[in-house]
C-alpha cells in the first residue's frame, strides 16, 4: 500500500524517545507502530485495547493522597538524620512495636 498520508501529532518529547526505544527493540519505527495501532482499530472497531481506571487498594490510594499533600503544602514531609533512623523506624512499624 503507497503511504501518501501525513499525520502529525504533538506529544512529550520523552514519551516519544521511549516509545521508540520500544519499538525499535521489535525492530519497527514510531510510524509503523502508529500504523499497526491504525489497522488494529480498523479491525476492532474502536480502541485496540481496554480503557479503564485502575482498581487501587486503599493503602495505594493513601499513599497517593499523602504524596499530593506534601506537594500542595497540606503536610510536611518526614525527614530522617540517618538510614539508621529510617530502619528503625520501618522495623518498629513491620513488628507493630510503633
Amino acid at each position: 500500500m503507497r503511504k501518501i498520508a501525513n499525520l502529525n501529532i504533538r506529544v512529550d518529547p520523552q514519551l516519544k524517545k521511549e516509545a521508540e526505544a520500544v519499538y525499535a527493540e521489535f525492530g519497527m519505527s514510531l510510524s509503523e507502530a502508529v500504523t499497526i495501532f491504525l489497522h488494529k482499530t480498523l479491525m476492532t472497531g474502536g480502541l485496540p485495547f481496554e480503557v479503564k481506571k485502575p482498581k487501587l487498594n486503599t493503602v495505594t490510594l493513601a499513599a497517593m493522597q499523602e504524596a499530593e499533600d506534601i506537594v500542595s503544602g497540606k503536610i510536611q514531609a518526614k525527614g530522617y538524620a540517618s538510614a539508621k533512623e529510617l530502619s528503625l523506624e520501618l522495623d518498629a512499624k513491620t513488628t507493630g512495636e510503633c
